[in-house]
């Protein structure tokens, strides 16, 4: 890992990749722009370290580029260097035993710890990541800026170390807007209205360390003219109501999970969320982990070894119909051009160096919005408001499979609407 100390611990590795010669390169949709790329996609002639040095040890230089790395360069992008991100993108916290923890006032995010902070200290315009768990939205929220979760299968996972979907990190609405044109797929309706909004309330924002009286500022925006509102008792309720397989994983939550939560099918979500993570983790990297046994961080060697441990057959039957009944149930409420509003995570970020078992609890309670759209393949965009008391504070925009270009839209035309109603309510700086 080469060491600077202007890069904020950001970078595993500094390099210049150039886009191809163009006549026309001023064209460009991305001319001018630099981006960061996390450690887990493919660059050829280079180790894809994947978070932790037995990984870049055991594997040889990549023999390509992965295409969302290609599709950047071809639009004109410059690429300026490869950052840290947590072991093998199993957590969200940011912090790295090997290669140390990018700076940020409280933890980064995580896994895409290097290319959050990247962004938000200005080393790039913008920064490729991953996203299974929360791996972009969490760091974004972390570090005050946009943070897109495309829909599943949008983005090509060719040549990325297999854990997640491809997103990106933005620091500005210009900026979320030019590269979405650039690596999202066109769709017919990109020009559809907003005739929906769906805001969550009552325990879905109880989730949140916020107080009520401003959560509900930021529920309630006044945007009569752009959408139209629907009320829910909770999110919650909804999901426990139009979800009916979910029962059996709301009555077997631990206590420990039923503690963390006021949301039981939100839990259950997470739960569910968590059995696939376990799975496809097991079997993209079981056997390497056996073979090589390799030197892990705290927090991280446990969760693999649970992960490789795991024996989740019968629930992954249960999560493929609970996922039909779920996304049936959102298609319905959000149809083709509605939004959910949801915090991105459940209150200020955790401080670096946070006492394992609140961290554990503030996890557990992220994981239960986070895995609204992990779950179902829904593309969330998180949004920066503003910092208080020196944190940043965000909301989560999301929208149907496939929404992706939509949900920009809606992102770029609320902005500032936002920003100007947290800022009254909540005593926001920018």
């Amino acid at each position: 890992m080469e060491d600077s100390g202007d890069d904020h611990g950001a970078f595993m590795e500094k390099f210049i990749l150039l886009p191809p010669p163009s006549s026309d390169q001023q064209q460009l949709p991305l001319h001018g722009l630099t981006f960061a790329i996390k450690d887990i996609f493919d660059v050829a002639g280079r180790v894809t370290g994947f978070g932790t040095p037995d990984w870049a040890r055991t594997h040889a230089p990549a023999a390509a580029t992965a295409p969302a790395v290609l599709a950047a360069l071809g639009a004109g992008a410059t690429g300026v260097g490869k950052t840290v991100m947590d072991e093998m993108a199993y957590s969200i916290n940011g912090e790295n035993a090997h290669y140390g923890t990018p700076a940020n006032p409280c933890v980064p995010g995580g896994s895409s710890s290097g290319s959050a902070v990247a962004v938000a200290a200005s080393l790039a315009d913008f920064a490729l990541g991953t996203n299974t768990g929360g791996s972009v939205r969490v760091p974004a929220a972390y570090c005050g800026i946009f943070g897109l979760r495309p829909s599943h299968g949008q983005v090509s996972a060719e040549n990325v170390v297999p854990h997640g979907s491809d997103v990106r990190h933005r620091r500005d609405v210009p900026t979320l807007s030019r590269v979405t044109d650039v690596m999202l797929p066109p769709r017919y309706d990109d020009d559809r209205a907003v005739s929906s909004f769906l805001q969550t309330v009552s325990r879905s924002w109880a989730l949140s360390t916020t107080t009520p009286t401003r959560s509900s500022t930021l529920q309630r925006p006044k945007y009569s003219a752009v959408m139209q509102w629907w009320t829910m008792e909770t999110l919650g309720d909804s999901v426990s109501s139009n979800v009916p397989c979910i029962g059996e994983f709301m009555t077997d939550l631990s206590a420990i999970e039923a503690s963390s939560s006021c949301v039981p099918a939100l839990s259950a979500i997470s739960r569910l969320m968590q059995v696939l993570q376990r799975s496809e983790f097991k079997a993209n990297h079981a056997e390497w982990v056996n073979t090589v046994k390799p030197n892990l961080g705290p927090g991280i060697r446990e969760r693999v070894q649970e992960a490789i441990a795991s024996e989740d057959e019968s629930a992954m039957e249960d999560l493929h119909a609970v996922r039909t009944e779920f996304k049936s149930a959102l298609a319905v409420l959000l149809k083709d051009d509605g939004i959910l509003a949801i915090p991105t995570v459940p209150g200020a970020p955790p401080k670096l160096r946070m006492d394992a078992a609140l961290l554990e609890d503030f996890r557990a309670k992220a994981f239960s919005l986070l895995s609204i759209a992990g779950l179902l393949g829904f593309c969330q965009v998180s949004i920066p408001l503003g910092t208080r008391d020196g944190v940043s504070v965000s909301v989560s925009l999301l929208a149907g499979h496939g929404g992706d270009r939509f949900l920009v839209a809606v992102a770029q035309e609320l902005y500032d609407a936002l920003k100007a109603q947290a800022a009254a309510a909540w005593g926001l700086s920018a």
